[in-house]
């Protein structure tokens, strides 16, 4: 079916801009010390012939979406390749449609191939792994951002508001399917059903606690950076406000994740904080494991029991390879998908397994987010928005879509404390979403079509496009 407000991509650019952290931050197994983000803008035309652009941007976090054995440099550049394949495609797509349509179109049938050609072609090369699915998702999503703001700005009005039968030809049940035996119905239902009327202004930030922080000064090398920046936790707590902390812990080292939790625990209290959560980050093969860290937590130390509002991705993230029932887990406290949440089907079968929350995140699109959101609420699940450490432009969608979401508490934000300064020409048009104050971020200068990011009055110089396709 087509619409009278539909469009289609007329132009694509790719830019990569590098991004040096202050500190390091751990990634399960590894360590990230840079990261890359992708910047794309997309050229949209309308059934009217009036044209648009649009930007979207997302760091490519070797570590997160990729781990391996592999060399860094061999994933890293091969995320940048497959990026360029992507543009390529992206500008090439002659459908007209609702971004949510030509996002999930191409999620469908593009990428799954295009991920495959590439594999293919890379399988001789030395030292070269398989590219996953959850790497596609996140190369595919600064240009999926992209064509969500183009659309808003192509219609002269937040995008968000485009997500009714005012704007779309197809209602949910063309884009999802309810779990079996429920009385879930999506027909003449629109993602618009399953977001707040109005967005919130203000978001409570949960302060991510990395393996490798220092907590105590006696943990204080020397080398720390001396930027004004905070370095230990009691620190960040004062000086932002914090009342939520984010604490990763290892896994696989019951003795160190329990007291990890513990210590930390202990100083945000003293600080005022009132809520805590565990990141397992994926290597956790056994429930039992979790739950005999939060029975001797709740057995001993009620207090940091209590302020455990819910548990993120203990377990490997391919669900298919790994259909580790999570009953025991979910029972005890609010059990979150994360690097599991690919997509809507990915969380119905994690609701099957026991998952009984997800963890949303742009960098898997914005069509999959919102889809997912939808089809999460539906079947009683709650929703949480979680960071990739967003810097720049890639932070605004990212707040947004935990603006418009009754997530459970507020939003994951921390590329203040790992990449500060990357964000600088954004914070003066938007100062209130890169800096915490109160425990908050702040929504205030969001405003305009799209995602209202206002990126004419961002003063940053970006590098020569590294692919440029169409008008």
């Amino acid at each position: 079916m087509s619409h009278p407000r539909d469009f289609r991509i007329t132009g694509v650019e790719l830019r990569f801009l590098p991004v040096q952290t202050r500190v390091p931050l751990k990634f399960g197994t590894e360590t990230l010390t840079s990261v890359t983000c992708a910047r794309v803008r997309v050229r949209v035309t309308g059934r009217a012939g009036r044209s648009a652009e649009g930007w979207g941007e997302t760091p490519l976090s070797v570590q997160w979406v990729w781990p391996s054995s592999s060399p860094y440099a061999v994933r890293h550049e091969a995320l940048k390749l497959f990026c360029q394949v992507l543009a390529h495609a992206w500008a090439n797509l002659p459908d007209w449609g609702h971004p949510l349509e030509l996002g999930h179109q191409f999620s469908e049938q593009a990428l799954p191939r295009l991920r495959e050609d590439f594999n293919a072609s890379h399988s001789g090369r030395a030292e070269a792994p398989e590219l996953p699915w959850l790497a596609a998702l996140v190369c595919s999503s600064a240009f999926d951002l992209a064509l969500h703001d183009a659309y808003g700005q192509l219609h002269a009005c937040p995008t968000y508001a485009t997500y009714g039968p005012d704007f779309l030809s197809r209602d949910l049940a063309d884009f999802l399917q309810p779990a079996e035996a429920s009385n879930v119905r999506f027909q003449g239902r629109f993602p618009q059903d399953f977001l707040r009327p109005r967005r919130v202004e203000q978001l409570r930030a949960w302060h991510l606690v990395g393996g490798l922080d220092p907590l105590d000064p006696s943990e204080l090398t020397g080398r720390e950076p001396q930027d004004g920046v905070p370095v230990l936790l009691a620190d960040w707590i004062a000086r932002d406000g914090l009342k939520c902390l984010k604490v990763k812990l290892r896994g696989n080292d019951a003795a160190w994740d329990y007291a990890r939790l513990i210590q930390v625990g202990r100083i945000g209290l003293a600080g005022g904080v009132e809520w805590l959560t565990a990141d397992f980050n994926c290597t956790v093969q056994d429930p039992g494991y979790v739950c005999a860290i939060l029975d001797q937590l709740r057995d001993e130390e009620p207090r940091l029991y209590g302020m455990l509002l819910y548990v993120e991705q203990p377990f490997p993230y391919e669900l298919a390879e790994h259909p580790i029932d999570t009953h025991a887990v979910s029972a005890r406290k609010p059990l979150f998908l994360d690097e599991s949440a690919h997509d809507w089907r990915q969380v119905r079968r994690g609701r099957e397994l026991g998952w009984n929350g997800v963890a949303l995140k742009t960098c898997k699109t914005q069509t999959g987010a919102l889809l997912s959101a939808c089809w999460a609420q539906a079947h009683g699940m709650t929703l949480m928005v979680q960071d990739l450490t967003n810097p720049m432009l890639a932070q605004i969608p990212h707040c947004l879509l935990a603006a418009h979401l009754p997530t459970i508490m507020g939003v994951e934000t921390n590329s203040m404390q790992f990449y500060p300064a990357a964000s600088a020409a954004e914070a003066v048009v938007h100062p209130g979403l890169y800096r915490r104050v109160g425990g908050q971020v702040t929504l205030e200068s969001v405003q305009g079509p799209g995602f209202g990011q206002r990126v004419d009055e961002i003063h940053r110089v970006l590098p020569d496009p590294t692919c440029q396709f169409g008008s």
